[in-house]
Order: C-alpha cells, then sequence, then structure tokens
C-alpha cells in the first residue's frame, strides 16, 4: 500500500466541497487543534505573518492536529522561506504565502516547498506526519508532495490582473484572496461588498476553474457576504479568527447577562 498524507482540508477541495478553515494568532496550547475538529472545522490557519506566534508554538499545534484530523497550514512573513520548510518539516500540511503577484512568484513557491522532481526543497528526514516511523523517502517526500496544500494569497490589483497566470502554475494547489489588504491596495478599505472586490473574486474563481485550482478566500466574515461569494465559486474558506470569535462570544454573554434584573 502507498504511503500517503492524510489531509482533511485537501481531501474537502478534491471532492469540490468547502474547505472550512479557521485563524489560530492567540491560541498557543495545543487543545486548539482538538477544540475547532469539533467546532467543525477542516483546517487551521496557523498565523506567524501578523502576531506574535513562534515557529515552536506552531508546530507543536500541528503535530497535535495530526493526531485530531485537522490540516495545519502554516502562514509565513512574504518570502520567508527559510521559515516555511521549517514549519512544513515539524509537522505542517500545507504553507500559505502572502503577496504573490505573479506567476514567476508563484512558481518559485512551488520550488522551494516540493521536493524533488517537482522542486528542490531538502529532506530532514523524521516526519511528524508518519509518527516519526522509519519511510523509505523517496515515498515520504512524494506523499508528501501530493498531500500538502501550496496557498498563495492574492493581495493586489496585480495579483488579481495576473490571477491566470498564476493559476497556471504546476504544483499550485489554492488561489487565495486576502480581502482586507485587497481593498486597501485598491483605495477602497474596508468595503469588502464593492462590485470591484465581487469582480476580483470571480476573476480569480474563473482562472482557477480553467486551471484545476480550488479559489479560496480570507478577510470576509459577513454572512451576507460569504454566502454570496460562496456562491460564486469559493471553496477553501477562512471562516474567522479565534481572537475575534471569542470576543464576539464573550461580548455576547456579558450583554445579556447584564440586561438580567
Amino acid at each position: 500500500m502507498a504511503l500517503a498524507v492524510a489531509n482533511s482540508a485537501r481531501a474537502r477541495l478534491e471532492k469540490g466541497e468547502l474547505a472550512l478553515g479557521i485563524g489560530i494568532r492567540q491560541a498557543r496550547s495545543v487543545d486548539i487543534a482538538k477544540i475547532m475538529k469539533s467546532c467543525g472545522y477542516d483546517w487551521l490557519f496557523l498565523d506567524l505573518e501578523h502576531g506574535v506566534m513562534a515557529l515552536d508554538s506552531a508546530v507543536q499545534i500541528a503535530v497535535a492536529a495530526l493526531d485530531a484530523g485537522i490540516a495545519p497550514l502554516v502562514r509565513v512573513p512574504s518570502g520567508q522561506y527559510w521559515l516555511a520548510t521549517r514549519a512544513l518539516d515539524g509537522g505542517a500540511l500545507g504553507i500559505v504565502m502572502p503577496h504573490v503577484d505573479t506567476a514567476e512568484e508563484a512558481a518559485e513557491l512551488v520550488d522551494r516547498l516540493k521536493y524533488p522532481p517537482q522542486g528542490h526543497r531538502s529532506s530532514g528526514g523524521a516526519f511528524p506526519q508518519f509518527d516519526f516511523k522509519s519511510v523509505p523517502a523517496g515515498e515520504a517526500t512524494a506523499a508528501l508532495n501530493k498531500g500538502n496544500l501550496v496557498v498563495a494569497m492574492l493581495e493586489t490589483p496585480q495579483a488579481i490582473a495576473n490571477a491566470e497566470a498564476i493559476a497556471a502554475v504546476p504544483g499550485l494547489d489554492v488561489l487565495l484572496i486576502g480581502t482586507n489588504d485587497l481593498t486597501l491596495e485598491m483605495g477602497i478599505p474596508g468595503k469588502l461588498g464593492d462590485e470591484r472586490v465581487a469582480a476580483a473574486y470571480k476573476r480569480v474563481i474563473a482562472a482557477c476553474k480553467k486551471h484545476k485550482k480550488h479559489p479560496g478566500m480570507g478577510g470576509v466574515y459577513d454572512e451576507a457576504l460569504l454566502e454570496r461569494y460562496i456562491g460564486l465559486g469559493m471553496r477553501m474558506v477562512l471562516c474567522g479568527a479565534d481572537l475575534g470569535m471569542m470576543m464576539a462570544a464573550a461580548s455576547a454573554r456579558a450583554k445579556f447577562v447584564r440586561a438580567l434584573k
């Protein structure tokens, strides 16, 4: 039986289903993996670009996520491949790279994150994805190439204009629109429902459909807009983040209890 990597997010996407993610920035303990699995999510968005989460915390959560059956994906700062490959070595099942504007940058992303023959990532051995068992290197790297997700974030008008060329890059899996930064770059900060944003979504979705890639979205948490953009065809959906959800639920409970007489 061929060696394989279980990636719940990829499995959903390959069946044409929604793959639901949750941003993790404030949480630091491994419990969050099981908690978010129980809440119905398919992948964790472990954020090393913003906030102060350390690589050590991210990979500990990633290893717990592997056992919990929820896919750990790590967002690194733009171009920080040394950090990305260490996160993958530590148990991540994918990397989210921000600010990918061109096909050339997307091709470099694949080259740095895939093992030969698809890329030039080096192998460190002792894979947590295979429970640290001794496995043939060729089988392990092939399975990780197939199972991991390589995600490019499109966050500028330039990236949107280049969406079809980016989607055509072999080995890239997901084009994920970073909607907040996109609106900033477009000069319409926070206008997530603007028709120009909708047009960007349609362009990326069409490019993904043409080149058999998966369209993703982040930064949009209004339910009406989620319904709109998912209806257009978005499939890899970042549904919110730990801090925002905790504060929303805690604020609602405090408001309710203070109103009691």
